[in-house]
């Protein structure tokens, strides 16, 4: 058999496989899709699964959001649902979508649409379109683009997104070059697919991403963000990460990551920082239980920014990058707080970042057992990332090397159990509380009894726990020490 030949089986293969899963994955939510599908067809109106959903379908991994489109307008869409549904909204109502709930499936029904673009605004203007062709036309990529009537399954694939389904190829149905200069966040979706789907994208469609690069500035943060999120969050987000820096998209939003590309890594001078950063979050994602986690995740991905700015080189020739983690805590606020992101969320990736060379040095046996209580306080809930992180930083090639430091981080996460065995060190506070200080000192509650407060803190970390008596003692001498008594 030719090689030719031979890929065409294989397709053939890999297309019956999918098509087979597609099946299967129909027959799970048939009842409600078809059910709903009888309704709009006795309304005399058309009604089509679309979009991601058949793709995930064709792919066998269908979830319960589904995706819907008819020529029904929204509001006939709301008389053919009535009483049907089980729960209605119309957040989506002015781009033409209302959403719905039945037996456990959320479905989103969007009035076929032909949308218009001014190649300047933002967001696209929605006008309502006539027929499922030119709705599957304005679609992003041919995954995206192929569409089963309801209730009769026929499948519509006008611009082959079933073969491009098995080749593992983002395509788009027209050309690259109209699709993003319509919608230039398409550009981010496709590494976002990539990184999600583990596909390809097709080298027309890179080449026009390397172009039109710049037109990303037109897109809200907002927007950028949650495309960026899903990228970072998907299964293989390391080839997604490559495509933003290797088309220059990652210049127009995260310029901190290109910026890594030719700073040399102090620990392992055979290869730069932009490749150590991607095999930390690689190493990261290993060591995930639960999915993803954005948290580490981002932090593994900013951990070292701060690099550029802090570069130096020594008489000896050897490349230093003194207090990158200060800086790149810093930076990574700024770059954080630039694109939307959560107070919440970004003050958790900026500690990750900050304590991320904590540890280093802990292997020449100076930490005391005051310096283990500080690292887990200033560590706090976010203890169990942080020894991931620092784990995932390891990755020299030196097997001797990467065994001591792993010894050594084993000896300190042994060292910290059995020092919060004895003095609970989740919950490091004064020895007493605010209301003991006032009593003792005598004085009414304000900055001073704060002063004290943080005080004894500071002791119980040094110290570890003191009985009673000890740390009214301490306190009182502190006070006198102040002129808070005599």
């Amino acid at each position: 058999m030719s090689e030719a030949s031979a890929s065409h089986a294989t397709d053939r293969r890999e297309l019956t496989a999918a098509q087979r899963s597609a099946v299967a994955e129909l027959l799970r939510v048939s009842p409600v899709a078809d059910e709903l599908g009888r309704r709009f067809a006795t309304a005399g109106h058309e009604l089509h699964l679309v979009g991601g959903s058949v793709r995930d379908a064709l792919l066998g991994r269908l979830g319960d959001d589904l995706d819907f489109c008819t020529d029904a307008h929204p509001e006939q869409t709301l008389r053919i649902i009535k009483g049907w549904a089980e729960s209605i909204w119309e957040t989506g109502r002015e781009f033409g979508t209302i959403g719905c709930q039945r037996d456990g499936l959320r479905l989103e029904i969007t009035t076929f649409r032909a949308e218009a673009y001014d190649q300047v605004s933002r967001n696209p203007i929605v006008e309502y379109g006539t027929s499922l062709e030119d709705d599957l036309k304005r679609r992003d990529f041919t995954i995206n683009a192929m569409a089963v009537s309801l209730p009769e399954h026929r499948f519509t694939d006008p611009h082959g997104g079933l073969a491009d389904l098995a080749a593992k190829v983002i395509r788009t149905p027209g050309t690259p070059q109209e699709s993003f200069g319509d919608d230039p966040l398409r550009m981010l979706r496709a590494a976002r697919f990539a990184a999600q789907l583990r596909f390809a994208v097709h080298p027309d469609a890179h080449e026009a991403m390397v172009r039109m690069a710049a037109d990303l500035d037109r897109i809200t943060a907002e927007r950028i963000r949650d495309e960026f999120t899903k990228l970072l969050c998907g299964a293989d987000p390391i080839t997604g990460l490559r495509l933003l820096v290797d088309t220059g998209l990652a210049e127009r939003f995260l310029p901190e990551l290109t910026g890594l590309k030719l700073e040399i890594d102090e620990h392992a001078q055979h290869k730069d920082v932009y490749e150590h950063t991607l095999t930390v979050v690689e190493n990261a994602m290993s060591m995930e239980s639960d999915g993803c986690d954005f948290v580490l995740r981002m932090a593994a991905l900013m951990h070292d920014v701060g690099k550029p700015a802090t570069k130096a080189v020594g008489p000896d020739g050897r490349v230093s990058f003194h207090h990158h983690e200060v800086v790149g805590a810093r930076l990574t606020k700024a770059r954080m707080k630039a694109m939307r992101y959560p107070k919440d969320v970004t003050s958790k990736v900026v500690a990750l970042v900050a304590l991320h060379l904590r540890f280093y040095g802990y292997g020449r046996g100076e930490w005391t057992d005051s310096a283990v209580r500080r690292y887990v306080a200033d560590a706090g809930d976010l203890l169990s990332r942080l020894h991931k992180l620092t784990r995932s930083d390891c990755t020299t090639r030196n097997r001797r090397k990467a065994a001591a430091l792993a010894a050594d981080y084993d000896a300190l996460e042994e060292r910290i159990a059995r020092i919060a065995a004895e003095e609970d060190l989740a919950r490091v506070r004064p020895d007493l509380d605010g209301n003991a200080i006032m009593e003792l000192l005598g004085v009414p509650p304000g900055p001073v009894v704060g002063r004290a407060w943080q005080y004894l803190k500071e002791l119980r970390l040094e110290r570890g726990p003191l009985d009673h008596d000890e740390a009214e003692a301490e306190l009182l001498r502190w006070a006198r020490e102040q002129g808070i008594v005599d």
